[in-house]
């Protein structure tokens, strides 16, 4: 089964999870756009609900699909949030940002009673960064420098080409092979001058929507 179709399996098994009255956050993403499209398609079919957007393109396509939208600064508790990943391990922590929201997206799923990732079975890693770099978005001041400090923790880094973030920074990804310890990895990054939160979410993530060639599995942190 294409790609393209596990993804919008996991996105929609997802969108079950949704009730009326609820503050939903919606990610950023390539398989978050298949949440939007079916979440449009319950709102018109009486679904209520308010979404608070990680990025002006999911803001945007939520606006395309008539879902009511608020702000983090109105409702301060997500109910529920649906995002991707662009990795995952078997304790179910995570890199995103291949789309460059990855700053919105942790200030979102820390505001969240529950995370729900959806993925399709091509992002399951045993060992984060063992195919994808960990993003890392920086103030643009003195960004060389700040990538200078990075280069002592990854393999190798690089800007992020003709790319300003949501909040105007920039997006330097960091690759490694193989992230052993992405607590401390997390850690040590964020405490570099410069750097404003990276791609790894570590302990925040409650539950895991695959999309399977045979059909959709479900992990749970703990399980």
């Amino acid at each position: 089964m294409e790609t393209e179709k596990l993804k919008q399996l996991a996105a929609e098994q997802a969108v079950e999870e949704v009730e009326s009255g609820m503050i939903v956050g919606l990610g950023t993403g390539s398989t978050i756009y298949y949440a939007l499209l079916k979440l449009g398609e319950k709102v018109r079919s009486g679904l209520d609900i308010i979404g608070i957007p990680t990025s002006k393109q999911t803001e945007e396509i939520a606006t395309q699909q008539g879902i009511s939208l608020s702000t983090l600064g109105e409702h301060p508790v997500i109910d529920l949030t649906i995002d991707g990943a662009d990795e995952v391990n078997p304790t179910l922590d995570l890199i995103k940002g291949a789309g460059g929201a990855l700053v919105r997206e942790k200030i979102i799923a820390h505001a969240s009673k529950r995370l729900i990732i959806i993925i399709d079975e091509g992002k399951r890693v045993e060992q984060l960064g063992s195919n994808f770099p960990v993003p890392v978005e920086v103030v643009p001041f003195g960004w060389g420098s700040t990538q200078l400090a990075l280069n002592e923790i990854c393999r190798d880094s690089t800007l992020r080409s003709d790319f300003v973030s949501d909040n105007g920074n920039y997006i330097l990804d960091c690759a490694f092979d193989g992230i052993p310890d992405p607590v401390t990895v997390e850690s040590i990054i964020n405490n570099i001058p410069g750097v404003v939160d990276n791609g790894l979410f570590i302990n925040r993530t409650d539950q895991v929507i695959i999309g399977t060639a045979s059909g959709i599995q479900i992990l749970k942190r703990g399980e």
